[in-house]
């Protein structure tokens, strides 16, 4: 139960930009989800037929897969009676994720005219650029490599009225982005003050290493 002295809590989210439907793919959290799983991988230079490697040398940032499960119900908005809720339920919310790796239709009925009509290359559809946010020092291009939804209620004409959604985010970054997209800027911007923390760390590392005990126990270390 929040209070008026309850901090505010932020909101995760993940916005797909589209200029051609910007409304379609915005997903604010209904609830944030209580973890949130991160694998990175460096990228390294390996050596290859028997040559000599050079193990510290690294080709860019590191591969990164986040992974989090997200809740989703329509309860507070059936209390309501709200209309959107009961008619469909929570299908808008799980469109909008879905419409994330779609195509989009009228792309895919150019896409198919021009083959009727004896073109032999068709360039696929991009899909829109997507964000995860997760915070203010968190916000980051990613592709949304898939999905589990987990429909666990229905209403009465089998709309999804409650659903654990399982999503698997690649993060990507400027070794994955040409220099001009958004996505590079973003992602740079990501690392810079990502490094800022790093070097705020160091600084009470090494004041703790210098100050003993007492100093080790105000950076949280014994």
């Amino acid at each position: 139960m929040s209070t008026p002295l309850s901090p505010r809590l932020m909101k995760g989210a993940v916005i797909g930009i589209d200029p051609m439907n910007p409304a379609a793919s915005v997903i604010i959290f209904q609830y944030n989800p209580d973890s949130l799983s991160r694998v990175l991988t460096a990228r390294t230079v390996g050596g290859a037929h028997g040559e000599r490697s050079e193990p510290m040398r690294l080709l860019g940032a590191p591969t990164e897969v986040i992974t989090a499960t997200v809740e989703i119900d329509a309860i507070d908005q059936l209390e309501h009676a709200d209309p959107v809720a009961t008619s469909t339920g929570i299908h808008p919310q799980l469109a909008s994720l879905e419409m994330l790796i779609y195509p989009k239709s009228v792309s895919v009925i150019a896409n198919t005219l021009l083959l009727e009509a004896g073109t032999m290359e068709i360039v696929p559809p991009e899909a829109p650029l997507t964000i995860l946010i997760w915070g203010v020092k968190r916000i980051l291009p990613v592709r949304l490599s898939g999905f589990t939804i987990t429909e666990q209620a229905h209403d009465v004409n089998l709309n999804p009225i409650r659903a654990s959604v399982a999503l698997n985010f690649n993060v990507l970054s400027y070794s994955d982005l040409p220099t001009k997209h958004p996505g590079y800027a973003l992602f740079l911007a990501h690392q810079v003050t990502k490094e800022a923390m790093a070097t705020q760390a160091g600084l009470r590392n090494i004041s703790a290493i210098a100050g003993g005990k007492e100093a080790q126990q105000g950076a949280g270390f014994v």
